[in-house]
This record gives structure tokens, sequence and C-alpha cells, in this order.
């Protein structure tokens, strides 16, 4: 949320870049009344109408559209101004917001969350986890956590984790009546769940062996769209599923699931943090940054904790320091 203080500028921004007055609402942190008696105000002030409101659709005004056209870029200058200013605190204030993977939730800033609010007690941290890809300009997030080789060409990354390795399984008793595949093409024969991925296409398994590389579009009676519930499912015998080895490496450990294919199965990005590149980094996000390289200092020294190093070479010193980010 931004916290310039002119509601009513602000107010039209968010609308007009959301295109819905309840998204900007929640996005601002106010009631959908509340923003609506702002623009009405605003365009009473101004004597013309900025939006042609309708039932299911919201649309800017040719003087809404010239009017916002010169607003944002204001906005986002005073914006960076305030930030600067809050960046000399000695503590971050404020509140940060972080949309992530439900994966990278739970591995990756469930172990930061409890360090970074107590060293700042002062910051209030908002985590929206979801599987499906988000834009987090427009969701008014501060950054976001995915994939590395997924993030959106325009934002700065960060590595946070090395790369990970998924496995195809399936349980002992589901083995008993069907063969175990040898060749990723032997599961065309085989019930697989499928996963539904951002933008609503079904993710097609990755294989390679050397340099052999293969995409297979397998087949089966359930789709899902987050990973712990094609756990829950595979376990229950319902057919193969590929995921991610960390969720399932008690399930193999004790037998409760078998690993097959495991020469066809590569390794994949490690995840990474990404935020819309600006030439004032909000001292929330920094020091969150700081806290990530401290946890991982303390795990391994993982590749991770070497990345972020560099990427902020002066992640050590206080959030307002001049830290010489990318632009």
């Amino acid at each position: 949320m931004r916290t310039t203080g002119l509601t009513e500028y602000e107010a039209l921004d968010a609308v007009a870049r959301l295109k819905n007055f309840r998204a900007a609402a929640r996005e601002l942190r106010i009631s959908p009344s509340a923003l609506s008696n702002a623009i009405r105000s605003l365009e009473a002030r101004l004597g013309v109408r900025l939006f042609n409101r309708t039932t299911r659709s919201v649309a800017l005004t040719e003087a809404g559209e010239q009017f916002v056209t010169r607003l944002s870029p204001a906005l986002a200058e005073i914006e960076a101004a305030v930030e600067a200013v809050n960046g000399q605190r000695a503590t971050p204030s404020g509140t940060l917001r972080i949309n992530t993977h439900s994966l990278a939730g739970r591995e990756i800033i469930a172990p930061v969350v409890a360090e970074y609010l107590r060293r700042y007690p002062q910051m209030k941290l908002e985590i929206a986890t979801t599987s499906a890809f988000v834009d987090i300009v427009a969701g008014g997030f501060d950054a976001g956590i995915r994939l590395a080789d997924t993030l959106p060409k325009d934002m700065i990354g960060v590595s946070i984790a090395a790369a990970e390795s998924r496995v195809v399984v399936g349980t002992p008793g589901y083995f008993e009546h069907n063969p175990i595949p040898r060749n990723p093409k032997d599961l065309l024969g085989h019930r697989c769940i499928l996963t539904r991925v951002g933008g609503g296409a079904i993710w097609p398994w990755p294989f390679q062996l050397g340099d052999k590389r293969l995409g297979l579009d397998v087949q089966g009676p359930l789709i899902v769209d987050e990973p712990n519930v094609g756990r829950e499912a595979v376990l229950a015998g319902i057919g193969l599923y590929y995921i991610n080895e960390f969720l399932v490496a008690d399930d193999i450990a004790t037998g409760r699931l078998i690993r097959v294919l495991e020469d066809w199965t590569p390794s994949y990005a490690g995840m990474s943090l990404y935020y819309p590149g600006r030439r004032h980094v909000p001292a929330g996000l920094r020091a969150f940054i700081d806290v990530i390289r401290d946890v991982n200092r303390r795990g391994q020294d993982a590749p991770a904790e070497r990345e972020l190093s560099a990427e902020f070479p002066n992640a050590g010193q206080a959030p307002g320091a001049d830290t010489g980010l990318p632009a």
C-alpha cells in the first residue's frame, strides 16, 4: 500500500490499474465504500467523470486516461521520496507484503518470519500464498517468491534456494496391479495425477537422461493445482504423481511410496525472491533480504547466501544505508 497521504489520487491510481473497485480497496486496505467515496469526491472536485462504471466493468473515460497518465508517475515519485525518508530509520516500520508459492511459504518463508519480526518489531508482514502466478505490482505486493526460471523478465531476482529435485512416485499397492515404468513413455499406460499451473495449462512432466529431453503429456483421473493435495491423492493409490522430493522424502523412506524413473527426473531451478526494479528499495524489504541471508548463512553457507551477497554487497549495513542497489 502506498502511504503518500494523497488518498483520492491513490484511490484513482489503484482502480485504474486493477480495473476493479473491490481489488483496489483490498490493496489500499480501506473499505469499498470509502474508496467509492474518494473517487466520487475527486470527480466532483475536478468536475469530470473519470470512470465509466457498469455492474460488470470499470473503464477510464478519456479524461480519466489523460489524468492517470500524468498522475501515476508523480505518485511513484512521491512514493519513492517517502521510502527514501523511511529508509533513514534505524529500524524500518510499516507493512511488507509478499506473494509466494505455497511450497516456498512453508520451506523458505516460515524459517525467516519469526526472526524478521523479532528483529523488526515495528514491521508488519503479510504473506499471500497461491499456486497461481500473480502480477505483484497490480496486486500491491512488495515482492514475490517463485522458481528462478519462471520470474518475469522485468523483475530483479535474488536467489534464496539452491536447485531442488522432483520424483515420480506411487504406492506399493498401486504397483501390485501395475508394472513399474522403466521409461517415461511407459507412463502413457498408467493412471497419473495431473497438475494445473498458472494460466490454466496442464503441466507436462519433464524428463531428462543425458542429452535426451522429454516433456510428456500424461493422462489420469485427477487434476490438482496444489502439491499437498496431489501427495494425499498418490498416497490414496489414485495413480502416479510427479512431485517435489522434499514433500515425500519421509513417505519414500518409510516405504509408503516407491520412487520410479529416478535416472530420468532432473533437478529444477531453486526459488528466488523478486521485486520491481526501482531506485529506492523499501527499507522493510531490504531488511527482509538481510534476514534471509543470515538464515541461509546459518544453514551450510549455501549458494543462495553467496548470490544474496552478490546482489546486495552491503547487505550488512543498516536498512537506511546507501547500498547502491540497481535502479
